[in-house]
C-alpha cells in the first residue's frame, strides 16, 4: 500500500473513531458506569442468552479419553448423500449417491490458565455412479491462547487443508473433468487488551492458495496457476463500552494480495486494500444481541486491466431469542473476493441470511436456513444470484450416537457476456456420528 494511501486511510480511521467517541457519555454517565464495571468483570460479554446450537447438554456430550493434562475426542461421522445435479449444470443433469466417511480427532488442553487445541479431520467421499467425483479431503490445525494477564491474552493458530472445490463453486472451471483440487495453508496471530471501558484488538492473518491444474474431457490442460496467491491482513479494533450492554467500534483493516503468476487472458492480479468499518456491538437484555457494522470498502489492482472495487461494506450478525428453545440468527455482508474466473480481478461479494433452530425436544434439534448471495464480477461482464435453502433435523440417540438428516437447496442465475453456468441443485443426506 502506497504512502498516501496509508495516509489518507489512517485520516478516514480517525474521522471514524472521533465521531464514534464524540458520541460517548458525559463524566456523570462514566461516573455510573464505573460503578457498573465494578459490579461486572467483563462490559463486553454478550452471554445472557445461549444459542440452540451452542446450548451444552451434559448427558448427550462426548467425555472423551483423558491423555495426561488433556482430553482426547475421536469421532467418526458416516453421510449417504443423495444429488439430482452432480455436475452443477443446466442440461442433462444426473443424479448420483454419495458416501462420505468423516472421520476427525480433536485434542483440547485442561488448563485453568491458557489453552492448547489440536485436530485432524477427513472427508473421504466414494461415489456410487460418477468416480471422478471421488476425494480425499484432509485438514489438520490447531490454536492456542496465552493469558499474559487478567484481560489481556494472546492467540494464535494454524491449518493446513487438503480439498477439492464443490462443483456449485463459482470459481471452479465447470469444464473440467474432474473437481479442481487445491491446497490452502493459513495462519493468525491475534492480541486483545481490556483496559476500563475500552478493548483493544490486534490481529494479523496469513493465507496460502496452490490449486492443481485440471483437465477436460478431452484431456486438454486446465491451467489454474494464476490462482495461485498468499494473502495477507492486519487489522486493529477499538472498542468503547457506553453500557454495560453496549459498546460502540471502529474496525481497520488493510489487505495484500499477491498473485504468483498471471496469463494472457487472466493479467496477474495483485492487489492492494482496506476496509474501514465502525458499528455497535450489543445485548438487548437476554432476547436481543449482535454486531452491526458499516463502512467503506477498497480493493485497487496493480495492473490496468482491472478497474478498483470499492463501495459500501458491511459485517452484521443479529440473534434474536423468542424463548430459550429458539434462536433466530440474521446475517448481512458486503466483501470484495478473490475471483478464479478467468479475466476476472475479483468480485463485490453481496449476502444476506437467516437462520432459525428450534429445541423441538432436549435431544431434538430443528433447523432451518435461506441465503442470498450477489457476486458482481470485476474485468468482465457477468454477475451472478445464488439462493441456497436448507432444512434439518438432528436426533441425539445418547452421548456416543447421533443422527442427522439434512436437505439442501441451490440455484444460482448468471447473467452477462462472460455469464456463469445456472443450475439448481437438490441434494438429501443422512448421517450417523460416533464420539467418544
Amino acid at each position: 500500500m502506497r504512502a498516501t494511501d496509508i495516509k489518507t486511510n489512517a485520516a478516514k480511521a480517525c474521522f471514524i473513531l472521533a465521531i464514534a467517541v464524540s458520541a460517548c457519555p458525559t463524566a456523570s454517565f462514566g461516573q455510573a458506569l464505573d460503578s457498573a464495571q465494578a459490579r461486572t468483570t467483563d462490559l463486553f460479554a454478550r452471554d445472557r442468552s445461549v444459542a440452540v446450537l451452542d446450548r451444552p447438554h451434559p448427558e448427550y456430550e462426548a467425555l472423551g479419553v483423558p491423555v495426561g493434562a488433556f482430553a482426547l475426542f475421536p469421532r467418526l461421522q458416516i453421510d449417504a448423500e443423495h444429488t439430482d445435479n452432480v455436475f452443477a449444470v443446466e442440461t442433462g443433469p444426473v443424479s448420483d449417491l454419495a458416501f462420505h466417511a468423516r472421520p476427525s480427532a480433536t485434542i483440547n488442553s485442561n488448563w485453568s490458565r491458557h489453552q492448547v487445541n489440536a485436530y485432524v479431520r477427513g472427508d473421504f467421499i466414494r461415489n456410487d455412479k460418477y468416480k471422478t467425483e471421488n476425494a480425499n479431503n484432509w485438514s489438520i490445525g490447531g490454536t492456542g491462547r496465552l493469558d499474559v494477564v487478567r484481560d489481556f491474552n494472546i492467540a494464535l493458530g494454524a491449518d493446513y487443508i487438503k480439498a477439492i472445490e464443490p462443483r456449485t463453486s463459482s470459481n471452479t472451471a465447470v469444464s473440467a473433468r474432474d473437481p479442481i483440487r487445491y491446497d490452502q495453508a493459513q495462519a493468525y496471530l491475534s492480541t486483545s487488551r481490556i483496559v476500563g471501558r475500552t478493548k483493544l484488538t490486534v490481529r494479523g492473518d496469513v493465507q496460502s492458495y496452490n490449486y492443481k491444474d485440471g483437465f477436460d474431457l478431452n484431456g486438454n490442460v486446465i491451467d489454474q496457476d494464476a490462482r495461485d496467491r498468499i494473502n495477507s491482513s492486519l487489522q486493529g479494533r477499538a472498542d468503547y463500552a457506553v453500557s454495560p450492554a453496549t459498546a460502540v467500534f471502529v474496525a481497520v483493516t488493510g489487505n495484500k494480495r499477491n498473485y504468483d503468476t498471471g496469463t494472457v487472458a487472466t493479467p496477474t492480479r495483485d492487489s492492494t486494500g482496506y476496509e474501514l468499518l465502525t458499528g455497535v456491538n450489543f445485548e438487548v437484555g437476554a432476547v436481543i444481541r449482535g454486531e452491526v457494522a458499516v463502512g467503506y470498502i477498497s480493493q485497487s489492482f496493480d495492473n490496468a486491466a482491472y478497474s478498483d472495487i470499492h463501495g459500501f461494506g458491511s459485517r452484521t450478525r443479529l440473534e434474536w431469542f423468542p424463548t430459550e428453545l429458539t434462536t433466530i440468527t440474521a446475517t448481512a455482508s458486503r466483501a470484495i473476493e478473490d475471483a478464479g474466473v478467468i479475466g476476472a480481478g475479483g468480485y463485490l461479494s453481496s449476502d444476506l441470511g437467516l437462520n432459525v433452530d428450534h429445541e423441538l425436544l432436549r435431544n431434538v434439534i430443528l433447523s432451518a436456513s435461506v441465503k442470498y448471495a450477489n457476486d458482481d464480477y470485476n474485468g468482465i461482464d457477468r454477475e451472478d444470484d445464488r439462493t441456497e435453502f436448507a432444512l434439518g433435523a438432528n436426533y441425539l440417540v445418547n452421548r456416543n450416537l447421533g443422527l442427522t438428516l439434512r436437505y439442501y437447496h441451490t440455484k444460482q442465475s448468471s447473467d452477462g457476456i462472460n455469464s456463469g453456468p445456472n443450475y439448481t441443485v437438490n441434494r438429501v443426506s443422512l448421517s450417523l456420528t460416533t464420539q467418544f
